[in-house]
């Protein structure tokens, strides 16, 4: 089965910062480099920039060119269109995607082509309309802005990609290469996927989605009227408490409690007690080789039964599969009131290696 033409965009104006190589890499690893063994034809990658092609190397702005004699024109007819990331300035500051990638964005869609981003790739496929009434994902640190920019748009920061049939979205970074390997499993089998996997050495298919990565301790804003009875709150999660707990403590009535939180965090009291219960049970997986019965007693979670049915509903694993991805790298006491910072992007490919190696 031939797997067709894959472009590649590559958004030239302001050159392409060293910071984004990584989501540009991805395609170019999975789809750019023959597997004559696992399958032949391979795909015929394409780098298309959003600049004149070219035939040198030169430098523009801060980033860097890249050498390459494809351009806009070349999305149209391609089989899978890929945009990897944008500039930030077009994500931060709303700084305006080049017209011409919108168009020919739009050209390929309509000429049948199947639409990918990685990460903040979705705002170019949101800004041609292609995600208007479409379930899609970005890196959750930007998420919150897609949704705003583009209401109609039904905007998902829990999964690691999603993919609705001729158009499919991705988190950042790492998620990127998700994305691609399920796209080898769509359009040469799951035998073939695996094997690729294994020599790039990543898992074939990482279990939950972007929640797990996303640090539940750190709230939108700060009402600083708030901050003692919080922080009492962090230091007391062992506890049972209640709203009515906490606006005794803060000295006003659960009601103003509640809207006062809301305003400040984004969330109720009791899903901010639930995030925060959340946060120590990851801290103490990965900072403690404690069960997974005393995580849940020190947390205030219960039961490990109780701790199992949120760490699955909230962060998308289990506690085992997540302490497994998240191994311990500093001694701490579990009765630490603190709640250090942790890496939210150490790999998961040892812990997940074997979740999907039907095929390996």
């Amino acid at each position: 089965m031939n797997p067709g033409s894959v472009a590649v965009v590559v958004v030239e104006d302001i050159g392409v910062p060293s910071w984004d190589l990584y989501e540009l890499s991805i395609p170019c690893t999975v789809f750019g480099k023959p597997q004559p063994d696992l399958a032949d034809p391979w795909y015929d990658l394409r780098l298309c920039s959003t600049g004149e092609p070219q035939q040198d190397g030169s430098s523009t702005g801060t980033g860097l060119s890249l050498r390459t004699p494809y351009g806009l024109d070349d999305l149209v007819g391609a089989d899978t269109v890929i945009v990897p990331s944008v500039p930030d300035p077009c994500v931060d500051e709303g700084q305006p995607l080049p017209p011409a990638l919108i168009t020919a964005l739009r050209q390929a869609y309509d000429a049948g082509a199947r639409m990918v981003s990685l990460c903040t790739g979705a705002f170019a496929l949101a800004e041609a309309g292609l995600l208007d009434g479409r379930r899609a994902t970005a890196h959750w640190m930007h998420t919150a802005q897609l949704a705003e920019r583009y209401p109609k748009v039904e905007v998902d920061d829990s999964v690691l990609y999603v993919d609705d049939g001729d158009v499919l979205t991705s988190a950042g970074l790492t998620a990127g290469l998700d994305l691609c390997l399920h796209l080898v499993r769509r359009d040469l089998g799951a035998h073939v996927a695996n094997q690729l996997a294994r020599r790039m050495v990543v898992p074939a298919h990482r279990p939950g989605g972007q929640a797990q990565f996303i640090d539940l301790s750190v709230p939108a804003t700060d009402d600083g009227s708030l901050g003692p009875v919080l922080d009492w709150a962090r230091t007391h999660l062992d506890q049972p408490l209640t709203v009515e707990d906490l606006a005794r403590r803060a000295a006003m009535s659960p009601r103003t409690l509640h809207r006062r939180l809301q305003a400040a965090t984004g969330t109720t009291p009791l899903q901010w007690l639930l995030n925060q219960r959340l946060a120590r049970a990851q801290n103490l997986l990965e900072s403690t080789d404690l069960s997974i019965e005393k995580v849940g007693e020190l947390s205030g979670l219960g039961t490990a039964n109780n701790l199992r049915h949120h760490f699955l509903k909230q962060i998308g694993v289990s506690p085992s599969d997540y302490r497994r991805a998240f191994p311990r790298t500093m001694p701490e006491s579990p009765l630490s009131a603190g709640e250090p910072q942790r890496p939210r992007y150490r790999s998961i490919a040892a812990a997940t290696a074997s979740g999907d190696s039907s095929g390996a």
